[in-house]
């Protein structure tokens, strides 16, 4: 089953990269995100099975996103995947404490490594 994803970042080409090389490994991208209101308005219309969120967006949070998406979209809590440059352990405590299924190095972005961690978390 192929399942469609949100990506939402502020890099203009890291949201190309992604979408580019996740497609080419079989998961369909069916939008991507600059801001928390253009993530929120998106999730609502295209209902995404997947939604990876950058830690830092700019001068929101992608942590403050995944809490709203989550209480807006109750069911979305398994399916949300905190990514970032940095490295896990620069956010462990943040990471741990937010609704989201896990965390993704950008460098590790692919679609077996996200679909290994929402897998597990449903």
């Amino acid at each position: 089953m192929v399942r469609q994803c949100l990506i939402v970042d502020d890099n203009e080409w890291f949201l190309e990269i992604a979408h580019t090389s996740l497609e080419r490994q079989g998961m369909e991208v069916v939008g991507t995100a600059r801001t928390i209101a253009e993530a929120v308005q998106k999730v609502a219309v295209l209902r995404p099975g997947i939604i990876l969120v950058d830690i830092a967006l700019g001068r929101e949070s992608g942590f403050e996103l995944t809490r709203r998406l989550v209480d807006e979209f109750p069911d979305l809590g398994a399916r949300v995947v905190l990514i970032s440059t940095r490295g896990e352990e620069d956010f462990a405590d943040l990471i741990a404490d937010s609704p989201a299924v896990g965390f993704l190095s950008k460098s590790l972005l692919s679609a077996q490594a996200v679909e290994a961690l929402v897998g597990a978390g449903e």
